[in-house]
């Protein structure tokens, strides 16, 4: 304001006020040209924004779209546009498949030949997904053409649906332990209910006719359900997800909304215009209807490059006081969950616009299935009447975290579903964030009797997730449990999540965001970046070899100067009786430690420097190799994450063996005495790094199908399982020497066979599902023969 008052008094130039370009006969600013999008363009756009507005009504979006594309039909780039962009739609964003099929509907009742050129490429489209075997592609496409169930003659897809039970039948007729039968009659009952909400009158009774068919298969439990459960309850204990088999309760789902007269109320009909457009209700209605192009279905299905497994439905928000979530007697779980499945899992590429989904998710349901979003829980109960209480948060993260979940493997990297969880929080922090609270504690009051991998997976997402957000949690609320010992299977959670923490941050920062009582659980040696080099210790044995070793590596001396020092190391150990070449191998390793403490590229430069010796080492004996580790996680013992990081360079330099990581960590008790390593959560994930490292190499051979080798690979990775089945099970049935020490006997005995138990159960199941895969590529040789 001050400049505006000397601007206007500033010795008598242009001395007075303009006010709003009064005296201006016109705006001489230059102004900006107006761009209309091209036709398709808008089309385009139209399109893919269907339906995420909640301010904008389905019905007005879908004819205002519909009646463009009809009156401009014959534009050749709209026409080419429109009929390459609505089966793309289809596949990549399957929350609008019914807004998508309502705009076709609407063309089809104003310019029925579209109908036809669409059907005919969606028919086409499906077919080539058959052959190759992208089962997820064929439901979306199978999805769409249900929603155009009213405008196709005949039974319109009914019959597809029978030659696909009918190969389902062969396959689960010709093996028990088919998965492309249990995924094919998933693909038919997760069909039926689009079909049904076009016109549920019309079609009951061929519904019926397929569901009496489908239930053969359908109640039946897999014989691979039992590997795949998320829970692994004590004997004795039932898993909460016994009987929750994904096709299972899908048939009894859709026998209940048989019952009530298929209402599924929570399917959108934006091909039900409202009253006052009874003129265009009318057309649809009566409008022409068009044969379904011929789908052929070959008579052998294949797997295609996805591996199926039956599926379990698997929530975080089980046995609430309130629903929030639907619950499994109703179709909605079923419907809601595959939808935001499908749409998880195809927009991997893109983790805002998968974020953006998962919180817009009421647009896409019918109204009503919801209520307003970020309701906090306690709210739930003040809900009259027949209202939902389901949260749309809830429902979006419980899709996420049964993918974080899954087993074996989730379709995609866990890091990608962690980073959908936190942009879903940045977006919407005040409704997910809550929701996300209850999942962490619902899985930390079931880490006992969560699968072991799976109580891993939630450890890993839980910290990087902290990570995102300041390591802000309301640990007061788990204070108690610091008292339990340390294997207890939650102290064990809390104690690997800190460490977790600490490596992605600094230990000072981590402490100042713990109440008083878990200040213990982080000691002065984690607060050191560099960990102290033993050998400055005069006291310590081999101290002056130790500290010239180190001295000779740090200005990278020749091997002709290090020898002369091992040779001495030798000599001295020889005097003292005990074993020379892991005496050497100790003080060597520990040095090389040390001179590459100060990042991961400079050890990993320093053991490129003296991997000769190190393989010479490590091959000459077992407990040479044994050493190297020892030494390793000896010296980093405050920090095992860089640890671990330097032993997976070893045996990438093939100085250590997969084998003697297992020996190390389960078969000694060098990770730990009598049975405390089953517990540490960085003993399991060194386990699993080595497991599938030997697993992926396997993979990686047998599909390059080069015979030369392959032999030697199958037969190291049976040894490996062997070893670990062999060392495991004694720990589980309470055989093993080291359990039966008095320091264990009081009542940690118990507690050393679970967490035995629990390993196994992860072990064995990597060892099926890598046996399932040999016979897999094995049947694939002889049939391409």
């Amino acid at each position: 304001m001050a400049d505006y008052d000397r601007r206007q008094s500033g010795g008598g130039y242009n001395n007075r006020k303009r006010r709003f370009r009064d005296d201006d006969e016109f705006d001489r600013r230059p102004q900006r040209r107006r761009y209309d999008a091209p036709l398709p363009v808008r089309i385009r756009k139209q399109l893919l924004g269907l339906a995420e507005s909640p301010l904008r009504r389905w019905h007005e979006e879908v004819q205002s779209i519909a009646h463009v594309v009809a009156d401009n039909y014959e534009d050749q780039e709209l026409r080419t546009n429109f009929l390459d962009l609505v089966p793309q739609m289809v596949i990549e964003q399957p929350l609008k498949t019914p807004f998508v099929a309502a705009v076709v509907l609407v063309i089809n009742s104003l310019k029925p030949d579209v109908l036809d050129e669409l059907l005919a490429r969606v028919a086409t489209a499906t077919e080539e997904k058959v052959k190759v075997g992208e089962w997820r592609d064929v439901k979306l496409y199978l999805k769409f053409l249900a929603c155009l169930q009213s405008c196709l003659e005949g039974d319109g897809l009914f019959p597809l649906l029978e030659v696909l039970f009918s190969r389902a039948v062969d396959l689960q007729t010709a093996s028990s332990d088919d998965t492309i039968g249990t995924e094919l009659v998933k693909i038919i009952l997760l069909t039926i209910p689009y079909i049904m909400a076009t016109a549920p009158t019309q079609w009951q009774q061929k519904a019926a006719e397929l569901m009496d068919k489908t239930d053969v298969i359908a109640s039946e439990p897999h014989a691979l359900q039992v590997l795949i459960d998320p829970y692994h309850p004590e004997l004795g204990t039932d898993s909460p997800t016994a009987n929750m088999s994904l096709i299972g309760l899908l048939q009894k789902q859709l026998q209940n909304e048989a019952i009530n007269g298929w209402e599924l109320s929570c399917l959108p009909r934006p091909w039900q215009m409202p009253l006052e457009e009874i003129e265009q209700q009318e057309k649809l209605d009566n409008a022409q209807k068009h044969t379904l192009p011929g789908i052929s279905i070959p008579e052998r299905v294949i797997t295609g490059p996805r591996p199926l497994f039956p599926e379990i439905y698997f929530s975080v928000y089980l046995n609430q006081d309130i629903e929030s979530v639907p619950p499994v007697s109703s179709i909605a779980s079923s419907l809601i969950r595959d939808a935001l499945l499908d749409t998880i899992n195809i927009l991997d590429f893109n983790r805002n616009a998968t974020a953006r989904f998962l919180i817009d998710v009421d647009c896409y349901f019918a109204p009503g299935t919801f209520i307003k979003r970020a309701t906090p829980f306690d709210r739930l109960r003040d809900i009259e009447g027949d209202r939902s209480t389901w949260k749309p948060e809830d429902v979006a993260v419980d899709a996420v975290f049964s993918q974080l979940f899954a087993l074996p493997t989730p379709e995609h990297k866990l890091v990608y579903y962690h980073s959908v969880l936190t942009e879903s929080c940045k977006i919407a922090p005040a409704a997910v964030a809550p929701s996300l609270g209850r999942a962490i504690r619902y899985s930390y009051q079931n880490i006992h009797r969560l699968d072991l991998e799976l109580s891993y997976r939630f450890l890993d997402w839980f910290t990087h997730h902290l990570s995102n957000f300041g390591f802000m949690w309301k640990w007061i609320e788990w204070v108690e449990d610091v008292n339990f010992p340390d294997m207890h299977p939650c102290k064990a959670f809390i104690i690997g999540a800190l460490d977790k923490e600490i490596r992605l941050s600094f230990a000072q920062r981590i402490k100042g965001t713990l109440p008083e009582p878990y200040q213990v659980l982080i000691g002065p040696e984690k607060e050191q970046d560099t960990p102290e080099f033993k050998f400055n210790d005069d006291h310590t044995p081999f101290a002056e070899e130790g500290k010239e070793l180190a001295a000779l590596l740090k200005r990278k001396a020749p091997d002709e100067e290090i020898q002369p020092v091992i040779d001495r190391i030798h000599s001295a150990a020889l005097d003292q009786s005990i074993d020379p070449l892991v005496s050497s191998t100790d003080v060597f390793m520990t040095a090389v430690c040390w001179v590459g403490s100060k990042s991961l590229s400079h050890v990993l430069a320093c053991i490129e420097r003296t991997k000769d010796r190190l393989l010479d080492a490590g091959a000459a004996s077992e407990a040479a190799r044994a050493q190297i580790i020892t030494a390793v996680m000896a010296y980093w013992s405050a920090h095992p994450g860089v640890a671990i990081s330097i032993v997976e360079k070893l045996l990438n330099y093939s100085i250590v063996t997969p084998g003697a990581v297992i020996d190390w960590a389960l078969v000694s008790d060098r990770a730990g005495p009598y049975g405390q390593a089953l517990s540490k959560a960085w003993v399991f994930e060194l386990v699993l790094n080595t497991v599938v490292k030997v697993t992926g190499r396997l993979r990686q051979v047998v599909s390059s199908g080069m015979n030369e080798g392959a032999e030697e690979e199958v037969a190291a990775m049976r040894e490996l399982f062997k070893g670990m089945e062999d060392a495991l099970l004694s720990w589980a049935q309470g055989t093993k020497d080291q359990i039966m020490d008095p320091v264990v006997s009081d009542g940690g005995e118990d507690l050393v066979k679970r967490w035995g138990e629990r390993w196994l159960r992860v072990f064995r199941r990597r060892s099926a599902i890598e046996e399932a895969f040999l016979l897999e590529q094995k049947a694939a040789a002889a049939a391409s023969s």
